[in-house]
Formats: structure tokens, sequence, C-alpha cells
């Protein structure tokens, strides 16, 4: 394998303005090849928007979702892709053809769509259908998985799609700066936003803090380290609908070290290189080569009876 230049992008989307949402990939593109990127990430749902759509019907919801690779939006990001001669990687709402609605995010060259992922664990509208496979695939000589938000958090996801052969997960979210459990948690106050040019270190505290970033760092390296794979780790930063985003796309090596980050409190970019000296460098490649399966397989394999729940979207 050789190097990889991958970017990882930020932005403020729009709730359903695709057209608006398209335009600033295609910029953010541009300026990722422009500076030697071969590839770049955006988040979840970054064509559509994310969490407006928690409050649509199911009409509604499929409204906005469109087929795969067919629709209008998919194919957009091949003739970005094309144009500029950068492989994107985006996400979007999925209609399929017996009209089953999914959350889904793809990958796009300039001859094509290269893959398909749908999320695992989807939740932002009860008309969603979870995906039932993961997703490896070849890109410019690596081996790229994807997981989309929620799906990073159950492990195993993580475990079995390095296990699947992955050197490279892409992990787009929209995530932080919510309710949960967890100590220090919450919402970001939007006028702080509005606020920003003129009082960015209040914003940027509150950015980096146990809202945001802190909660981040406290899991997401480890999933690389654990697994010697690089993590390319994109979301959005502004408002979501009425939720203020963080940002903080970055890059996470197989040492679960941040090689590029995205800081500027606005559209981003941030490059890194990839080399894949690092994937045998890194611990989890002994760790991995020791595990002993027939002593867990079945444990990690029993089924459950646990009910998937979000905090922040519980009903009362």
């Amino acid at each position: 394998m050789e190097p990889i230049k991958i970017a990882t992008a930020q932005f403020e989307n729009r709730n359903n303005d695709k057209a608006y949402n398209l335009s600033v990939i295609r910029k953010l593109a541009a300026e990722a090849k422009a500076k030697g990127a071969q590839v770049i990430a955006f988040h979840e749902c970054s064509v559509t928007g994310y969490s407006f759509a928690r409050h649509l019907t199911r009409d509604e919801l499929a409204a906005v979702a469109e087929l795969i690779p067919d629709g209008q939006s998919v194919q957009e990001l091949i003739a970005i892709a094309r144009e500029i001669d950068i492989v994107i990687l985006a996400g979007l709402f999925e209609k399929m053809a017996d009209g089953t609605l999914c959350k889904a995010y793809v990958c796009v060259d300039k001859n094509g769509l290269v893959a398909k992922y749908r999320k695992l664990h989807p939740f932002i509208n009860p008309h969603l259908t979870p995906g039932n496979s993961y997703v490896v695939f070849e890109l410019l000589g690596w081996k790229c998985g994807i997981l989309i938000c929620y799906d990073n958090n159950i492990i195993e996801n993580v475990r079995a799609t390095t296990l699947l052969g992955a050197d490279i997960i892409f992990m787009p979210h929209v995530t932080m700066c919510t309710p949960s459990p967890r100590p220090g948690a919450g919402f970001v106050d939007p006028v702080l936003w509005e606020k920003r040019e003129e009082d960015p270190t209040t914003l940027r505290a509150e950015f980096d803090g146990l809202k945001g970033r802190s909660w981040l760092m406290k899991w997401l390296p480890a999933r690389a380290y654990d697994n010697g794979v690089y993590v390319v780790f994109s979301n959005p930063i502004g408002m979501d609908d009425d939720q203020l985003k963080n940002g903080c796309s970055m890059i996470i090596d197989p040492f679960g070290d941040v090689l590029k980050e995205c800081r500027q409190l606005g559209d981003d970019i941030a490059i890194a290189t990839l080399v894949p000296q690092k994937l045998q460098m890194a611990g989890a490649h002994r760790y991995k080569m020791a595990r002993r399966p027939a002593l867990y397989g079945a444990i990690i394999s029993d089924p459950h009876n646990g009910v998937q729940q979000v905090a922040w979207m519980k009903k009362e």
C-alpha cells in the first residue's frame, strides 16, 4: 500500500436544502484537492441535514430520502467527484425500491458508486429501518469500513469491521452537545454561535469541554488504539435544526493519536497523510493476533433483550 492523503470536513448544513449542502461539499472538496487530498469525508446526513428528521412523518421522510445510486444527490456527488477528481464520502436518507427507509452513507469517485453503508442503530426517526451488514471496500489500495455515529458506541461493531480487514474506518457523526446521563453533558446555547465572532472564547470553552470534545476524547481514540486502525471522524459545526454542534472533525492514527483536527469556528477541513507502516507498528496488531475467540465467542454472540434508548430522545 502507498500512503494516502485524506481530508475530513465540518460545515453547517441546512435542513433539507440539498442544493446548498452539495454546494458546500463541492467547495470543500475543491479546497481539499488543491491541498493534495485524494479523499474527503463529510458528516452523517451531510447532504440532507439530520436533526430535523425527528419531526418528520413517514411520508415526509420518504420525500427527503432518495434512491442510491440513481437518486439526484448521489448522482451529483459523483459529478462533483469527477469534476474535482477526488473521492467523496457523504451521508443522506435512503429510499429503497420497496419503500424501506434507511440512513445511508456513500463513497463515490469519478467512476460512480464505490460503496454504500446503512446505519445499524438509527434512532432519529422511528420509520428508519436498521442496516444489517458491515461494509469493507477497497479505496486506493487500502481496505476501508464505515460506521455511522451510534454504531461506533457499540464496540463490537468496530472490532467486527476491523476483523473483516478494514485499515481505515470512516466514522461520520452528528454528535456532542446534547444531554445524557454522563456528568457535564448538555446542550450548548445557540446564542453563543450567533456571537462567535465577538466572543469565540466562551464558545470554544463549551465546545471543548465535557459537552463536546472532552467527552469525545474519552472514547474515540480508544476505538483507533484498541483496533489498530485509522479513524476518520467527521461532524457538523453550527446549527443542525435547533441543536448546536461543535465540529472537531479529526483523523486519528492506530496509536490513538490525533493527526489533524478542524479547529475553526466554521466550515473547515483537516488533512492527514496515512502511512501503512503504523498498522503493523501499533500494539493492536499484536493484540488482535493474541485473541482467544473460543473463550468469549459464545458470550459475545449471546442474544439479549435490551432496548436501544438514547437519553435525550426519550419521551416522557
